[in-house]
């Protein structure tokens, strides 16, 4: 991978970078690569100068433009990657900076933590230019699995954001349901319970997922006024345990109101259509 430069040296960039030329905004970071056949750069046009592939990782996406900014006359003919996490809109503007200075630009959502970069497990999501992206193809597996979305580079984002809304979502149950059990039950333990449950619950998203492609809500066990039931039985017991329950009111505020709206007797599935913003 010696004709590619890393830019950006926090936890995900310093666990990307491995014999390349690395340039960071505090140099000091950079040492310990060294050691391991890294090449510093400098500057950052420094470091586009030595690659024809730019792979970028900063703190957001105002650090990106902040590090480009100086050196756009030097990104002509050169692949730009970027794997920093930001918004759809943003990586749209980014590729139309970057393409408009006769560069290619592929956005990337990494869906791994820094220590799992280059293990089986790790996945990155990509898209922009497919042509890039195929070309350099061989460099980025060896970063991680590879899936490339769209030609649309907001795309990557776009689906980062949503898989990691869901892991967010299963955090908050994860943490209340903790905080319920905990006077009795040590966290650790609980587990054992809760993980074989969560898998099996996760089988049940695809039939969920089946029903809001097909636009078809009928309940296929437990309808939405059987679930209020459950949840307001949650919201009871998490007063006795002196839990807050502001992690699950949410979900039951949607229910509640696609209840009166003649959902009744439909699955948890109709809540999509109240998902979008009034």
């Amino acid at each position: 991978m010696s004709s590619v430069s890393i830019l950006g040296l926090g936890a995900m960039g310093t666990a990307l970078a491995s014999r390349v030329a690395v340039w960071n905004r505090s140099p000091q970071r950079a040492v310990p690569l060294l050691s391991k056949g890294a090449n510093l750069a400098q500057t950052a046009v420094d470091g586009i100068n030595a690659s024809d592939l730019i792979i970028i990782c900063l703190l957001n996406n105002a650090a990106v433009q902040t590090t480009l900014a100086g050196a756009l006359d030097q990104v002509q003919g050169k692949t730009i990657v970027n794997l920093t996490n930001g918004t759809p809109d943003q990586a749209r503007k980014l590729s139309d900076l970057v393409v408009g200075h006769g560069a290619r630009y592929i956005h990337g959502g990494i869906m791994a933590t820094p220590s799992m970069i280059g293990s089986p497990h790790a996945l990155i999501l990509y898209s922009g230019s497919q042509q890039a992206f195929k070309a350099d193809e061989p460099y980025l597996l060896v970063l991680a699995k590879c899936i490339f979305l769209s030609e649309d580079a907001g795309a990557a984002s776009l689906h980062d954001l949503a898989l990691l809304s869901g892991m967010y979502g299963l955090c908050s149950g994860f943490l209340h349901a903790t905080a319920l059990v905990r006077s009795s039950t040590p966290a650790v333990k609980f587990t054992d319970l809760l993980v074989p449950w969560l898998g099996a619950m996760t089988e049940y998203t695809k039939v969920i997922a089946k029903q809001i492609d097909e636009g078809k809500y009928a309940s296929e066990g437990s309808n939405m006024a059987m679930q209020l039931v459950a949840i307001q039985n949650i919201i009871d017991t998490s007063a006795a345990q002196q839990v807050s329950a502001d992690f699950i009111r949410p979900i039951k505020q949607l229910m509640e109101k696609a209840a009166a709206a003649g959902h009744s007797g439909d699955d948890i599935s109709a809540l999509i259509d109240f998902a979008k913003a009034s």
